[in-house]
């Protein structure tokens, strides 16, 4: 059985090099991407930061703990969260950004945001290096055409709906070859915008329940045939929470579960609150990994 793991490992996991704004970001080896929300309202509520203070604590916590990516966040996107202005979402933006660029310029940074406008002031005001774009396109219809003219990498989500309306009963024919589908008419359009690094994420909890998040992880393998980086985010989801009856703060040990497994299917970046944990995931699968090499 773990001979079998061993190899599948190797055979799904496709080194990339990633260009962010002319320096090269290597994903020869499985990276973490903590998760900095400045928000009031996010499902994991410890993972809310709103003071000076509290982001601070929580950039050098992300950084300390061995995080190769920091992505900010200022729009909560847990369902049926509250929409805020471009104004509010920015406000909260540059407050963090402000923060995390004295304490570290040279960080690489990614911004959690589906506005073209707030994209486009993170990258040109704060050297933001990578957009993550939780609605693939489909809020903004600009944002491609943005990205592309800014030239740093794009995450590429999966989402059914908005985040106001995105678990009000999901349906899907086959969850896999829709969101296949999905990814392959984007694909497109964004390389013909002229986006060159591309990132896929399928959106564990966007727009899906438990058995099309769980039809997803059984198949992720079949993302492999776009031959681009894949990113997974599960930290505390209800996907983890809700199957064994337990809440978000709850959820570490269910999240290490399942990192491990995205990792032995080949993923990238694994995005997280949990900083420390998920660095031992990725430390102890590339043990497995080195030790059948």
């Amino acid at each position: 059985m773990w001979a079998d793991l061993e190899r599948e490992t190797m055979q799904n996991f496709i080194p990339y090099t990633l260009d962010l704004r002319g320096r090269a970001f290597s994903l020869s080896q499985p990276k973490v991407m903590g998760i900095l929300n400045v928000t009031p309202d996010s499902f994991f509520s410890a993972s809310r930061t709103q003071t000076i203070n509290e982001i601070g604590k929580r950039i050098r916590q992300i950084v300390t703990e061995g995080a190769s990516i920091i992505d900010i966040g200022a729009y909560s996107s847990r369902p049926n969260a509250e929409d805020i202005s471009t104004a509010e979402e920015m406000k909260r933006l540059r407050q963090g950004l402000d923060i995390l660029r004295k304490l570290y310029p040279e960080a690489i940074v990614s911004v959690d945001t589906f506005r073209a406008d707030v994209a486009k002031m993170c990258v040109e005001e704060y050297n933001v290096q990578i957009v993550n774009d939780i609605s693939g396109g489909k809020l903004d219809s600009r944002m491609f055409k943005t990205v592309a003219q800014l030239g740093v990498p794009y995450i590429l989500m999966h989402m059914k709906g908005t985040p106001q309306t995105m678990q009000q009963a999901p349906y899907y024919g086959n969850v896999v070859k829709e969101v296949c589908s999905h990814f392959q008419g984007s694909i497109h359009e964004l390389q013909d915008a002229g986006v060159k690094d591309i990132i896929l994420d399928p959106g564990f909890g966007f727009g899906k329940t438990l058995e099309h998040n769980y039809q997803l992880l059984h198949d992720l393998e079949e993302l492999h045939q776009f031959h681009l980086p894949l990113l997974t985010g599960f930290s505390r989801k209800s996907m983890i929470w809700k199957p064994l009856g337990i809440t978000p703060e709850e959820a570490l040990n269910g999240t290490t579960v399942l990192n491990t497994i995205s990792l032995l299917k080949g993923v990238h970046i694994l995005r997280v609150h949990d900083v420390k944990e998920c660095i031992e995931v990725v430390k102890l699968t590339q043990a497995l990994k080195n030790n059948h090499v």
